[in-house]
């Protein structure tokens, strides 16, 4: 795989040692970090020391245990530790779902309503 950096209001780093850059990508948003992940494979792969090792200078707040298809409750409760800690980053570690749920907790951080109220959109 080519090392490539790709942009469209999200930015995501791919390749070889793109994950050296954590520190310096995130300390441009604040040291306040939600760090989301699933069931506890990136602890198996070793991901999850990597992580910590790499944001030993940051808070870092930790939402486990997100499944496939992410339980509003799941949002809620992430979008309560970044209220109560004034998070200044979510940052996903892990596939799809958890990107889905960081995006909604990011989301309705911002959003005096329900989580779900953004969801469904009944406008």
């Amino acid at each position: 795989m080519q090392n490539f950096v790709f942009n469209a209001t999200t930015e995501m780093n791919f390749g070889r040692g793109q994950i050296e850059k954590l520190p310096k990508i995130l300390g441009r948003y604040g040291r306040n970090v939600l760090m989301v992940y699933g069931m506890g494979s990136i602890k198996r792969n070793g991901i999850y020391d990597k992580v910590m090792s790499l944001l030993d200078d940051f808070n870092v707040y930790e939402l486990d245990g997100v499944t496939p298809n992410p339980r509003i409750d799941k949002v809620r409760e992430g979008v309560m530790i970044c209220r109560n800690y004034h998070i200044d980053v979510v940052l996903a570690v892990g596939g799809g779902s958890t990107i889905d749920c960081s995006k909604a907790i990011a989301g309705a951080y911002y959003y005096d309503g329900d989580a779900w109220d953004i969801v469904m959109d009944n406008s």
